[in-house]
């Protein structure tokens, strides 16, 4: 009531007419009465729409009109026609791609968040939400065994988690040759070895085509049966290199060994760590790496976008990701900007506080181990069944297969079809299987148990 008396006093010290005030209001409550009956569906609806709902897509105005609509009649084809055509990530029978849920204090939060439109850029545009932002980095630090003096950053998704981290080591690395990448370019620097796993996720890659290291330049360390990079294979360095780790192989779970950090110190490598998920399940074995990328909306289920990155050397992750201008007013310290790739973007951290601070340390301990324990689950029950599971089931991933290709492929169309559960498929050592990524913090054992069977009735 407070926030609304200051409303209507602004609106009579500037003359402006109550009617464009209570628009705006019943408008909000048109669009909060939406998002409660969606919320609504999510234990229940389809996990992904039915034909009929797609098709409806088409009767969406195709060209901008000459004169704009009315906000209720564009919350009503929001609600009506592109709302029943989403994919229910947010319930608790998603397992497709690793996609977390979104906790509930943490939507509430990105709500409000989205209503201050605040930008994060630099202290003085969001005093706020800059200290919220601090003090989530600082918690998820603690969470993932960071150490102390390491500094972190809000960024879109583990894409850029790796990219600002690569990049801070790709300065650090050239800068002890005596070269600065930043000013110069790569246009006749010189060269350093990048080590990646074979089972390096794709977007790894691409974070490596855009700092112009190269995808095919790496050299690729051989794995395991599980997807772990082999130390046996892992090469002599004579110089300084950038080593790239895996926590949480993207099909199987699986970890490399934190032991590898050990042998990239013998040449005084930096150590980057992919953590996108697994980072969460296993933090305390990378403590000793360089720099760490992890997402906040895949394990820790917190709303899209949100990733995080932590780099051990403040310098390095400032000058690779610096930017000056005489109106970029500083209010002292290390500005959000000076430390990832974006200059305007949202304030994430919101969302992440707030998220956090509903779950305590508990609770996000008991949110990773209740999806590892839906993942056994599955696991344990479709083998009993005689369906083919690929993987040691470590994590929160499950690889399951029948005895062809062509099959598992119907298979798992069938289960899509129904629409109980959505799950994807992927290619593991040669063979079609269906991945299984629990990951929402709404999952509980009865949605597993609808969703195996789901899958048992629909094998073909």
């Amino acid at each position: 009531m407070v926030g609304c008396r200051f409303a209507f006093a602004l609106e009579e010290v500037r003359g402006v007419s109550f009617q464009l005030f209570f628009k705006f209001m019943s408008d909000l409550q048109t669009a909060f009465g939406l998002i409660e009956d969606y919320a609504v569906l999510r234990k229940n609806r389809r996990v992904f729409p039915d034909r009929a709902c797609l098709d409806s897509l088409k009767t969406l105005p195709q060209r901008l009109p000459e004169h704009g609509i009315e906000v209720k009649e564009i919350l009503g084809m929001l609600h009506g026609t592109v709302a029943p055509a989403t994919v229910m990530t947010t319930g608790p029978r998603y397992f497709g791609f690793v996609t977390g849920g979104s906790l509930p204090a943490a939507e509430a939060a990105h709500l409000v968040a989205t209503a201050w439109d605040q930008n994060t850029a630099l202290q003085v545009m969001s005093p706020g939400c800059f200290a919220l932002e601090e003090t989530a980095l600082g918690w998820i630090a603690e969470l993932l065994h960071i150490p102390a003096g390491a500094t972190g950053a809000f960024v879109t998704g583990a894409l850029m988690a790796n990219f600002t981290g690569m990049a801070a080591a790709r300065h650090a690395l050239l800068k002890a040759r005596g070269y600065d990448v930043e000013a110069e370019g790569l246009f006749g620097a010189p060269a350093f070895a990048v080590v990646v796993s074979e089972e390096s996720h794709s977007t790894l890659f691409k974070a490596l085509a855009m700092l112009g290291l190269g995808r095919d330049r790496v050299i690729k360390v051989p794995t395991d049966g599980q997807g772990r990079m082999d130390p046996r294979f892992f090469p002599s360095l004579g110089e300084p290199a950038l080593i790239c780790l895996q926590a949480g192989n993207v099909n199987t779970g699986a970890m490399d060994s934190g032991e590898l950090i050990e042998l990239a110190r013998q040449s005084q490598s930096w150590v980057h760590v992919d953590g996108a998920f697994g980072l969460w399940g296993a933090a305390a074995e990378y403590a000793g790496a360089d720099s760490w990328a992890t997402d906040g909306h895949k394990w820790l289920n917190l709303p899209y976008d949100n990733g995080i990155i932590f780099v051990r050397d403040t310098e390095a992750m400032v000058g690779a990701m610096s930017i000056s201008a005489s109106y970029l007013n500083s209010a002292g310290g290390i500005e959000p900007m000076q430390k990832s790739p974006e200059s305007s973007r949202r304030a994430r951290g919101v969302d992440a506080w707030a998220g956090l601070l509903s779950l305590g340390v508990s609770g996000v301990k008991k949110m990773i181990e209740d999806c590892c324990t839906h993942a056994r689950h599955f696991a344990r029950e479709l083998e009993r069944n005689g369906l083919q599971i690929l993987n040691e089931v470590s994590l929160n991933q499950v690889l399951v297969a029948l005895e062809d290709d062509e099959r598992t492929m119907q298979w798992i169309a069938a289960v899509q079809a129904e629409g109980v559960c959505w799950v994807g498929s992927t290619l593991w050592h040669g063979k079609r299987a269906m991945r299984i990524s629990v990951s929402s913090y709404s999952t509980e054992t009865e949605d597993v148990e609808r969703s195996i069977e789901s899958m048992l009735r629909c094998q073909v």
